[in-house]
Parts: structure tokens; C-alpha cells; sequence
């Protein structure tokens, strides 16, 4: 297309600027728009995606469809695929009536699926097969339906690495990657910064009735180098701030400056101890048992200083605790017991004799060490899911093999 008629899109769409690789996307989603192929939408949160797949509706022969924005993440797991596929009635707890879903409504349309990086595992089969073959079933039927609808999806999410993960099934990328359009990122497009930065102070300032900001030679370069991590929903969020705060309606560097975030924050964050990136949960019970895991080891420590501080005091009595109690506890655990012994500072006169302090923490040892049956029955039914493999059982109940041979041994799980 020529750049005329690509000026009379960006007019039509209200997209600003004149980068090249933003008008070469705008020029592909024209050239795609009159075929059925589906349409992939890369780019980083706050780009401007959702203006793409309605260039895309508008030159089509579906214009007269119907066209529906879905947002996928912001649809809960549980009622995703009623949404898109539709139930009947009775399908699930609150299906009092039939419904239709997006897929039934944008018959002869088109449908965009915003963050379709989010979608579930379950859902993506679904969506492929409506690709593939134009079929689905709603929720709670067996009855095939077909439906004759453009697919446009968009994502921020890097879906080779959610493909390498498993987050992402392979074949769908493929399907939905058939056309696709990159949008580059407001820090790569130079001086479009400052023309989307010019047009949303004019906007601002006629919705606000007062005089619109404008910026000195040594702010406009500020706005221009900034990374912009936030994109053009940043930028505009910060000239309206800029519009409504400042008297002042000339802008220079330092004032543009206290509105711009650090642009190394997120690198700034603290980090996470104790926190493995490369562990993986395959349910909440595991989750339940790493932090169990982690309070026994507190618990642990907490009777080590109650024997320090007993050993301090001169009580003999202290040092009769077995060596054993301070042992390091197995991986797997359930719940310790709610009665956490009083830990009293040597500075402190007890109320009490000593000795009773030290029965206390005794009994409370007796009662986490009752807890070698459900111990025993983790470390079974680990066996039991990697098929009698030790090395992939201990790794899963995050014990060595040698602890592992152990256990097995004490227990009689050969």
C-alpha cells in the first residue's frame, strides 16, 4: 500500500506515528484482512495491539459481522470455556438458562482473543479444534456445533518459552501464527514519543478546559530516551498527570523527571531467599507440604534455643534432652501441633521451677514425633507415583537418596 493510504488508516484508527516497523505492521494487517487466515498479534503490554485486529475486521468481507474483544486472562479458568463455547442449561452449579457463548454470536464475524498466552491448557484444545475444523461443543452437551468466525489473537507472552514449559501447546502457535505482526515497543520508535506525547496534552486539555502542556528542547529528549516500560498507556497516563498537576504549562527536564519511574526498578526489586525458581508444584497438597517442611525446621530451631537458654541458666536438667530432638526432621511432614513452648530470657525470673519448662518442651517433641506414620505414607505413595524409582521419589519429597534408602529401611517399604 502506499503511505497515503496508510495515513488514511492510522486516521481512521487513531494510531499515532511514523515508525517503519509500525507501518509495515499496519500495512500487513491491511493486506491480510480480505483472506480467513489467522492472525498472531505480538508485543509488549500497552503497545496498542487491540487496534490491529479491527483494521483487520474493517478490511474484510466480514465487516458487516459481528467483531468481539475477548480479554482471556481476565476470565476466570472455572467459566472460560462457557464463555467462549456457551453452555446449556443445567451444565454446572448457576446454569439456570442455555447460553449461546462468544463463538455462536460472532457467526460470520470476527472474534480477538486478547492474552490468548493465558488461556488454560483445556481450552487451547478446544480453540484449536474450532481452527481446524470450525467445531465445538458447549459446556454440559454432546451435540457438535459449527461456526464460521475470523480468529485474531494477541499476547505479550513469549509463547516459544510457554511452549518450551508446557504452558503452551505447540500446534495451536502454528495455527494462530499463521500471518504474524509484531508491534514494536515505544522506546524503539523515537520521535513517535513525543507525537503521541503532543497529541494526548491536546486532548487533555480540551477535556479539562485549560491551556495544553508543552515541552522544553531538553524534556523531549528526556521523553525520547526513556525505556518506557509501561509503552503508550505509560506515556499517556503520565501527560494526563502532568496536565492536571503542573501550573507551570511549560515543561522542562526536571519537572518531566519526578514523573518518570526509576527506570531500573524492577531490577531493584529484593530478592526472594529460600525460594528455588526451577521447583515446580503439581498440586496444592505439595505446596502444603514444603511450608509444613519449613515450619518443622523453625520448630527445630526454636527447641535448640530453649535448650541453649536452659543450658545457659545452669540447669542441668537441660542438658538430659536427647541429642536426638535436635536432629534435622525428614522432608515430608504434616502439621505440627498449635502448643509452641514458652522460650524465657535469662535476664527474666521464672514464676515457676525450671524442670516444668523442660517437661513442656519434651512433651511437645512427643508430639511431633507422632508424625512418623504420615511420614511413612508420603514416602509410599512417592514410590508408588514414580513406579518403585527411588532416585525420581526422592527428588520429589526434595531428600537425598541416601535419606530416602534410609527411611525405607526404618519403615519396611522394600
Amino acid at each position: 500500500m502506499t503511505k497515503a493510504e496508510i495515513q488514511q488508516v492510522k486516521l481512521r484508527f487513531g494510531i499515532i506515528g511514523n515508525n517503519e516497523t509500525l507501518m509495515r505492521a499496519i500495512d500487513v494487517a491491511i493486506q491480510v484482512a480480505p483472506t480467513d487466515l489467522s492472525v498472531l498479534i505480538t508485543g509488549e503490554s500497552g503497545v496498542g495491539k487491540e487496534s490491529f485486529p479491527q483494521i483487520i475486521h474493517q478490511y474484510s468481507r466480514r465487516k458487516h459481522g459481528q467483531y468481539i474483544a475477548v480479554n482471556c486472562g481476565a476470565i476466570p479458568e472455572g467459566t472460560i470455556d462457557s464463555e467462549l463455547f456457551g453452555h446449556e442449561k443445567g451444565a454446572f452449579t448457576g446454569a439456570i438458562g442455555e447460553r449461546k457463548g462468544y463463538f455462536g454470536e460472532a457467526d460470520g464475524g470476527t472474534i480477538f482473543l486478547d492474552e490468548v498466552g493465558e488461556l488454560p491448557l483445556p481450552t487451547q484444545a478446544r480453540l484449536l479444534r474450532v481452527l481446524e475444523s470450525g467445531e465445538f461443543i458447549k459446556v454440559g452437551s454432546s451435540k457438535v456445533q459449527k461456526t464460521n468466525v475470523r480468529i485474531v489473537a494477541a499476547t505479550n507472552v513469549n509463547l516459544t518459552q510457554a511452549i518450551s514449559e508446557g504452558r503452551f501447546r505447540e500446534d495451536l502457535y502454528y495455527r494462530l501464527n499463521t500471518v504474524p505482526i509484531q508491534i514494536p515497543p515505544l522506546r524503539e520508535r523515537g520521535e513517535d514519543a513525543f507525537l503521541l506525547f503532543r497529541k494526548f496534552a491536546s486532548d487533555f486539555a480540551e477535556k479539562y478546559r485549560m491551556p495544553a502542556i508543552q515541552l522544553t528542547e531538553d524534556a523531549k529528549q528526556l521523553l525520547i530516551s526513556y525505556s518506557w516500560p509501561g509503552n503508550v498507556r505509560q506515556l499517556k497516563n503520565i501527560t494526563e498527570q502532568v496536565s492536571i498537576i503542573e501550573t507551570n504549562r511549560e515543561i522542562n527536564a526536571s519537572i518531566l523527571k519526578g514523573y518518570l519511574p526509576e527506570q531500573n526498578t524492577i531490577q531493584r526489586l529484593p530478592a526472594l531467599f529460600g525460594v528455588k525458581e526451577n521447583k515446580s508444584f503439581e498440586s496444592e497438597r505439595e505446596i502444603l507440604y514444603q511450608v509444613l517442611f519449613d515450619m518443622r525446621q523453625d520448630v527445630t530451631e526454636l527447641k535448640k534455643l530453649v535448650h541453649e537458654i536452659m543450658t545457659e541458666r545452669g540447669n542441668t536438667a537441660a542438658s538430659a534432652v536427647p541429642a536426638a530432638y535436635y536432629a534435622q526432621p525428614p522432608a515430608v511432614v504434616t502439621p505440627v501441633s498449635p502448643s509452641v513452648p514458652t522460650i524465657i530470657h535469662p535476664s527474666i525470673k521464672p514464676s515457676h521451677n525450671i524442670d516444668e519448662d523442660i517437661q513442656d518442651t519434651e512433651e511437645y517433641v512427643g508430639e511431633s514425633l507422632s508424625l512418623d506414620e504420615v511420614e511413612k505414607e508420603m514416602i509410599r505413595k512417592a514410590l508408588e507415583k514414580h513406579h518403585g524409582k527411588r532416585k525420581s521419589a526422592a527428588k520429589d519429597l526434595n531428600i537425598s537418596e541416601r535419606t530416602l534408602y534410609r527411611k525405607i529401611k526404618e519403615y519396611g517399604l522394600d
